[in-house]
């Protein structure tokens, strides 16, 4: 098993992110690893919503189907994978000083046999993390670039 944390400070509050972070159709544009998402239902937010994410890491590109466990409006999504990597993620969003968020995202991935399964996961675990802390530079930058109302 993979378990990858990593986490950011935004120059907002938890509600100004949660405002950006709560849709989940728009994970694609600050995600290097997420290429499309795809609903399955009529269901796009909240505890109970089921997605088909393609997900692509170097030359592996694979189908992660994922549902939302928990929603807690401006603080925490949690998802379960079960695609070909199965396991569990959540976003957690807390504020931080003065009208800051500190913004955390975990994760605990199993990895099948033919992707190295233990091994795979001592593996991957540095590179997810690489990748999901350029993802949130990138959440950061564009949170940041909404201007303050």
């Amino acid at each position: 098993m993979a378990d990858v944390e990593v986490s950011v400070i935004i120059d907002r509050t938890p509600e100004q992110v949660w405002d950006y972070v709560r849709d989940i159709s728009t994970h694609v544009e600050w995600m290097v690893d997420a290429v499309e998402i795809r609903f399955l239902g009529s269901r796009t937010a909240g505890e109970g919503t089921t997605f088909e994410c393609d997900t692509k890491v170097g030359p592996v590109k694979l189908v992660d189907v994922m549902t939302v466990t928990s929603w807690i409006d401006g603080r925490e999504m949690g998802v379960r994978h079960e695609g070909v990597v199965t396991g569990e993620g959540v976003f957690r969003l807390s504020p931080f000083g003065a009208g800051a968020t500190e913004f955390s995202w975990r994760e605990s991935l199993r990895f099948p046999w033919w992707m190295g399964s233990r091994i795979g996961a001592k593996v991957s675990g540095p590179v997810l993390a690489a990748i999901w802390r350029r993802n949130l530079a990138e959440l950061k930058r564009r949170v940041e670039a909404v201007p303050v109302v």
